[in-house]
């Protein structure tokens, strides 16, 4: 029986009841099937909207590992390491040349200035701070005036009123909990590095500082190969091309730290065997849906562009000396299965992998931009499965709602036969009880003619 479908249950009172409720249940059976036949067809839609995704999972991976392939080209797999972490860190940024540098004499690094109010406060909410309620707040070069009329002439009202002007500066109130005066002012610089940061009573006056002067900040200071550099945040991103690093601590005496950006086989060699695998799951699952135990996909324009989309990959050709990916390894049995010959990659001259980087190019040329023709079926916007499965969501819709439409016809022609059925067996019964009134009659009748009733 159909989802959502059940026969009425028949009750009478005539000997054909049961007779009614086979009617009734086989009236339900036959206009269910119409209801099968289309919840058969949203059962397909599932199966293949599973199929699709099944195929743009694969797809995906095989994107991801091509866009890869292109990075790696295009940074030639370089890698950056720092002889000592504790001191200095340090990430690619997109530099593209082996080589190395030094940092030494780590003198400094950047801090942000801090400072706190001379003078303690009995409380934080009603202490005045200052005579007037007008102050004025130096971060470097730039000043800011303080008033104090809106937020009050209190530690309270002197944060808010910091806080509230934007300045790159953050106030708090420290409580220290001893002595008479225990409620202090906090100010911190949201930068690093060394500057001017004060808070005066008197606009202009210096000697008005109501601060401490023991932490103004400081920049870092180090030589890079020799060359002093000073910086005034600790992340130092244009210091040396494609490399960015931080300063993490000082030096000592003649310590150095050293950045080795290496290009090495091993990056490249994982990348290669990692399409390879992509690829290979990309393949099969298109052949599942196609030839003489194609799955339910076959015919799909879908399965045609990913066909041909790995035919492009497969068949792409560079201009330089590296023209193929069988040039790094790679290879393609009859039966389209492809493999990756690591002992071959490993035993190619240093001249030939540099030639690769080449033909693989980067995220957007050479090999590695194909990536996009993968891009244009795998994207959960634009891309063709994500049209697709909308499609096959908005026909599941539909079919739902021709199901919902469907039964409820069904249903109110089951009241419409229970209810006619119903009277047929009211009349039944009549008859039944005349004809049991008639021959009651008629055995009578003959007992008094007869003497006997039959």
């Amino acid at each position: 029986m159909a989802s959502g479908i059940t026969p009425l249950k028949f009750t009478g009172l005539s000997p054909f009841s049961q007779d009614f409720q086979s009617i009734l249940t086989r009236a339900a059976q036959v206009a269910a099937l119409p209801v099968r036949e289309i919840q058969n067809r949203q059962a397909d839609l599932i199966a293949r909207k599973q199929s699709l995704t099944a195929l743009g999972s694969s797809v995906k991976s095989l994107e991801d590992s091509v866009r890869e392939l292109g990075r790696l080209g295009e940074t030639r797999s370089l890698s950056v390491t720092s002889s000592n972490t504790t001191k200095v860190a340090v990430a690619l940024n997109g530099a593209t040349a082996a080589t190395s540098y030094t940092i030494s004499e780590i003198t400094s690094v950047a801090r942000r200035a801090s400072e706190t109010s001379a003078s303690g406060f009995a409380d934080a909410g009603t202490a005045a701070v200052d005579a007037d309620g007008s102050l004025e707040l130096v971060l470097g070069s730039s000043t800011y005036a303080v008033n104090l009329a809106s937020y009050g002439n209190n530690l309270n009202g002197l944060r808010d009123a910091i806080n509230a002007l934007g300045a790159g500066v953050t106030a708090s109130v420290i409580n220290t909990g001893s002595g008479g005066t225990p409620y202090y002012l906090s100010l911190s610089a949201s930068s690093q590095g060394a500057t001017t940061l004060a808070l005066r009573s008197e606009a202009g006056a210096a000697a008005s500082n109501v601060l401490t002067n023991s932490n103004q900040g400081s920049n870092a200071q180090f030589k890079l190969n020799g060359l002093a550099v000073v910086k005034s945040d600790n992340v130092v991103t244009d210091a040396i091309p494609g490399v960015t690093f931080t300063i993490q601590d000082t030096t000592s005496g003649s310590e150095s730290v050293t950045l080795n950006l290496t290009s090495g086989r091993g990056g490249l060699a994982t990348a290669l065997q990692n399409f390879v695998s992509a690829y290979n799951a990309a393949a099969d699952k298109v052949k599942t849906q196609i030839g003489e135990n194609a799955g339910l996909l076959s015919g799909d324009y879908i399965v045609g562009q990913v066909h041909r989309a790995l035919r492009t990959i497969t068949g792409y050709n560079g201009a330089g000396p590296v023209k193929t990916l069988m040039d790094l390894g790679i290879e393609l049995d009859k039966g389209g299965v492809m493999s990756f010959d690591a002992s071959r990659f490993y035993a190619l001259p240093s001249s030939t992998v540099e030639n690769g980087f080449a033909f693989l190019g980067s995220r957007n040329s050479g090999f590695g931009a194909l990536h996009a023709r993968l891009g244009s079926i795998t994207n959960p916007v634009t891309g063709l499965i994500k049209t697709q499965q909308n499609s096959y969501d908005n026909a599941d819709r539909r079919l739902s709602a021709q199901v919902a439409e469907t039964t409820a016809r069904i249903e109110r022609s089951q009241s419409v036969l229970a209810l006619k059925l119903q009277q047929a067996d009211v009349l039944l019964s009549d008859l039944q009880r005349q004809q049991s009134v008639l021959t009651s009659s008629v055995q009578s009748l003959t007992l008094a003619t007869f003497g006997k009733r039959d």
